[in-house]
């Protein structure tokens, strides 16, 4: 049987590359991206990963390293992200008819068959491709599994002898071992840490040593899922590839204000305003909700102010993805739970109990857009469509205000080069 070939094509720190693509002066500059009211570190660039910043570090806690090693910080640029992303796919898709999107910044192709070509000459193509194209750095990792591809993409990563592309079917056994005998068992896809803590307690510290690790032995220690990784890493195909992305079983939006929120009115503007983008979510997968959760809570690090944190879980009569349905029971939830008195820095929602809309089953206590399952799609149809032509929030519900005094700080933020003509670079 042919020996299967799987490529793990990672952009690499691609927040941080995406904003070096339109502004070419930050190339060499250490860069940093922030989550969300700009709090803390999510994404860095190798000159800082280098200086010992460490994911998810408070961004006030380096800010006298950043002006001494003059680190540019950005606020999150979500719609410029998810375009370079969506960018990116769409040209690795041309290099092979099976491809999985595994996350934003990578995914996986299957190679197996390419037997006319050089798989290892094929991954500089493909990183050529993207780079000219669209700026972007990736690496590339080809092996037998998904989880040997993965582990073959951090070696292309780290090691500059293999030029960004490692093809671990190219290697003879001993080769690999060589390879593995120094990498962490963490480093492995699927080994978090807890694990690998349960794991060095074992003596296993490496992946060499996991791979090679009694399989009774892990599957009674760790279960099923750890087993199939080892098997994995063995070069026995555990994972397939999956090219049409199952649907979310659950979609959650929630935001840290950007300023303390005491009032009802605040709240539920805020609710509003990530049920909205949830329900967008849910009906672009094709999706109905059983249940909405809707939460709040105060800040948990003023130890001194007053502690505050409630949620609540309403099922649905029917499952729906009106926004206006959902977001009336999101609101319901909200007075039941609200308050009064609390300095609140946090609010989210969740839709559960996602089903198929094809198989929706109708209620004998139908809602009035139940009634009219057509007059709801249409609606919903079409503010969908209007705020894909005009930019988000064009069309929105009254309850989610329009001043939004509680929004999250992102005073750092990029342009959204790609995604709104106002922001094009312009040349002159």
């Amino acid at each position: 049987m042919q020996q299967r070939a799987i490529a793990l094509v990672d952009c690499n720190n691609f927040y941080a590359s995406c904003e070096r693509i339109f502004q070419p002066k930050l190339e060499g500059r250490p860069i940093v991206v922030l989550s969300n009211n700009d709090g803390c570190v999510v994404a860095r660039s190798n000159e800082v990963k280098a200086l010992g910043v460490k994911m998810g570090v408070p961004f006030f806690q380096i800010q006298d390293m950043a002006r001494r090693h003059d680190i540019a910080a950005f606020s999150s640029n979500y719609a410029l992200y998810a375009d370079m992303s969506n960018r990116v796919m769409s040209v690795l898709s041309q290099f092979s008819p099976h491809q999985e999107v595994y996350s934003i910044d990578e995914c996986f192709l299957d190679l197996t068959g390419f037997r006319h070509l050089d798989l290892a000459e094929y991954g500089q193509k493909i990183r050529q491709r993207v780079h000219k194209w669209l700026g972007l750095p990736v690496c590339v990792g080809i092996a037998s599994t998904k989880t040997l591809a993965k582990l073959a993409n951090h070696v292309a990563k780290k090691q500059p002898a293999y030029q960004s592309v490692c093809n671990l079917n190219a290697l003879s056994p001993a080769s690999i071992d060589e390879l593995f005998a120094p990498i962490e068992a963490g480093e492995v896809w699927g080994v978090g840490r807890r694990t690998q803590e349960k794991l060095t307690e074992m003596g296993i510290l490496t992946v060499l040593q996991l791979r090679d690790a009694d399989l009774k032995s892990i599957r009674r220690q760790f279960g099923v899922v750890l087993e199939r990784t080892v098997m994995e890493l063995r070069g026995v195909s555990c994972l397939t590839l999956e090219e049409i992305s199952p649907p979310r079983q659950q979609i959650m939006s929630s935001r840290s204000f950007g300023i303390p929120v005491y009032d009802l009115k605040d709240l539920q503007e805020a609710v509003s305003s990530y049920l909205s983008r949830a329900a967008e979510k849910l009906r672009r997968q094709g999706s109905l909700a059983g249940a909405v959760m809707v939460y709040i809570q105060t800040n948990p690090h003023q130890s001194r102010a007053p502690q505050y944190r409630n949620g609540i879980t309403i099922p649905l009569p029917e499952p729906s993805d009106n926004t206006l349905t959902l977001t009336n029971v999101a609101l319901a939830g909200l007075k039941h739970i609200y308050q009064p008195g609390y300095c609140y820095q946090k609010a989210g929602i969740m839709l559960m109990d996602l089903n198929n809309a094809e198989q929706k089953q109708a209620s004998l206590f139908a809602s009035t857009f139940a009634q009219n399952p057509d007059k709801s799609h249409k609606l919903m149809q079409c503010m969908d469509r209007i705020n894909g032509l005009m930019g988000k929030n064009t069309v929105h519900l009254a309850s989610a205000g329009m001043a939004r005094r509680w929004q999250a700080k992102n005073d750092r933020k990029s342009p959204c080069y790609t995604t709104q003509w106002k922001e094009i670079p312009a040349i002159g």
